[in-house]
């Protein structure tokens, strides 16, 4: 296989935003270009001047292509003190002035996120005062998501983490074993709304008292972060909070004095200005 040039890149990207209005241009380049790269030896294809024509002539594919770029391996209560922090100091203090809660996981992926979210709401007795919104530009893992078949293998971590977060349930509560696969409890996200939608291009669509964005950004260049943290911003109710990931920062960005941060282990940020 031909080693990938930037200008293949350049095509690609191109080709992929006039066809089908996806925008990759500013996608970190290191991190794309080894996507692109296992996409080739998945396909088998021979270099990304194929790949181009595969996607222009097969828009099922192109589905297909989405799901392996913006693939992002997560876990239930992926880092377990973030999920502590959440349900002793945030949701408190957000329901000191509402007895209603809004929520937006940006970049859901498989939804191990919102599964978390939902069982933590759920043990604080507040899951029916809750609105969820999970997003993410893949068709196919938003499908995914609101199936929640996840391998049982995956389950030992997501119970360790559990376990760690200090749940006050029984984590097998949440999901029955059927054919090797664990199938969560549906009921948890009855009123969960999983939508397409792209952080890139997308417009705001409503405002949210907690947005959860945490191991997105880290696949943009700062130009994208800074693009799609503005767009964050105005989702936000003033007081509202904001969630990143372990990697990713505020500091340098264009809305970095409207927020205050208020836990910077666990990356979690206060709205303080429009």
């Amino acid at each position: 296989m031909q080693e990938i040039q930037i200008i293949d890149i350049r095509k690609l990207t191109e080709t992929i935003r006039d066809l089908y209005g996806f925008d990759f241009t500013n996608y970190a380049m290191s991190s794309f270009k080894r996507r692109v790269h296992r996409v080739l030896e998945l396909y088998r294809l021979g270099s990304v001047d194929q790949l181009i024509r595969k996607i222009s002539e097969n828009q099922e594919f192109f589905q297909e292509f989405i799901s392996e770029i913006t693939v992002n391996v997560t876990e239930m209560f992926r880092d377990p003190s973030f999920w502590r922090e959440l349900r002793e100091n945030v949701i408190p203090n957000i329901l000191l002035n509402h007895n209603k809660i809004s929520i937006w996981h940006a970049g859901c992926s498989s939804g191990e996120e919102v599964y978390s979210m939902s069982i933590l709401l759920q043990e604080m007795g507040i899951l029916d005062n809750a609105r969820i919104v999970a997003t993410d530009i893949d068709d196919v893992i938003l499908k995914n998501a609101e199936a929640a078949v996840y391998s049982v293998k995956n389950m030992e971590l997501n119970e360790k983490n559990y376990i760690r977060f200090r749940g006050t349930g029984n984590f097998h509560d949440y999901y029955e074993v059927k054919n090797g696969k664990a199938y969560m409890d549906k009921s948890l996200v009855k009123d969960v709304s999983f939508r397409n939608h792209d952080l890139v291009n997308g417009v705001v669509f409503s405002k949210f008292d907690l947005v959860l964005c945490r191991n997105v950004m880290i696949y943009f260049n700062q130009t994208l972060q800074n693009q799609v943290l503005i767009s964050l911003h105005e989702g936000i109710f003033k007081y509202g909070y904001l969630a990143i990931g372990s990697k990713e920062s505020l500091i340098w960005c264009d809305i970095a004095n409207k927020f205050l941060v208020v836990n910077n282990e666990e990356k979690i940020h206060k709205k303080i200005k429009e």
